[in-house]
């Protein structure tokens, strides 16, 4: 059961997202606040909930990602026309729709965020900066292809052992992969590797091809056996960039 909890000023859209929500038999709307006082009391509570809330409310983000991340709990925004979603996701918060966000895409972005995926509405991620993709591009060209499947395991949410044991390697091999990729993405961990991954349309393409094939290759050693195939399909259900969802783990190694 995933707990909910609705932070927003606006009570007719919190009883609205409300209704909506509680509509799936593994949603619970454990709290309904709208201010960020009484929601940040409201998180203390419920530790490990799916924080639901309006920008508009103007709530102490940094306060509020603190919060979010001592009570195992996961946030995801509301953003008016303006904001800059990037912005969020960067702070921290694991998901962003927009105001007007239809009932089953909200739905879709708590389901996704409760199973530890980051979550964008669709709209949000049409990406045309020529800019951005020259960069992926830059990118791209300096990577291997086993550095691209090792990027395709760890924006899925893998840990290093799970990358390990899916490649057939060890951990330090996977480190010493890891620190390269970090070095030719420009980024520190994780977290930033999976971000710089989706906001990179041509880079993304080319790790969820890598990931289309790794998987195959996996299955195909494992053959038929339950106990060595992988659970579900090494890039899950995650749609490029277009798409809005990207899997990945706060939580990676």
């Amino acid at each position: 059961m995933n707990r909910i909890i609705l932070g927003d000023s606006h009570e007719i859209y919190r009883v609205g997202a409300a209704r909506v929500l509680a509509a799936d038999e593994d949603m619970r709307i454990v709290a309904q606040c709208g201010d960020p006082d009484r929601m940040y009391r409201a998180i203390a509570a419920f530790p490990g909930s799916a924080v639901v809330f309006a920008a508009s409310m103007s709530p102490d983000l940094t306060r509020l990602r603190i919060l979010l991340e001592t009570t195992g709990s996961r946030g995801i925004v509301i953003a008016e026309s303006n904001d800059s979603v990037w912005a969020y996701l960067e702070q921290g918060f694991w998901g962003v729709v927009v105001r007007n966000v239809s009932g089953p895409t909200l739905l879709e972005c708590v389901r996704r965020v409760a199973a530890g995926e980051i979550w964008l509405a669709p709209q949000l991620t049409q990406l045309d900066c020529t800019d951005v993709d020259m960069m992926g591009k830059r990118v791209l060209d300096r990577l291997t292809l086993k550095e691209m499947r090792v990027v395709a395991l760890i924006v899925h949410g893998c840990k290093n052992r799970e990358i390990a044991l899916r490649l057939g390697t060890t951990e330090q091999v996977v480190k010493n992969y890891l620190q390269s990729i970090y070095d030719k993405a420009g980024v520190i961990d994780c977290l930033e590797l999976a971000l710089f991954t989706i906001r990179h349309p041509v880079l993304a393409r080319a790790v969820a091809r890598a990931a289309s094939d790794l998987e195959v290759e996996v299955l195909s050693y494992a053959g038929t056996s339950a106990t060595t195939a992988p659970a579900e399909p090494i890039w899950g259900s995650w749609e490029l960039p277009s798409g809005g969802r990207l899997p990945d783990n706060r939580h990676v190694s």
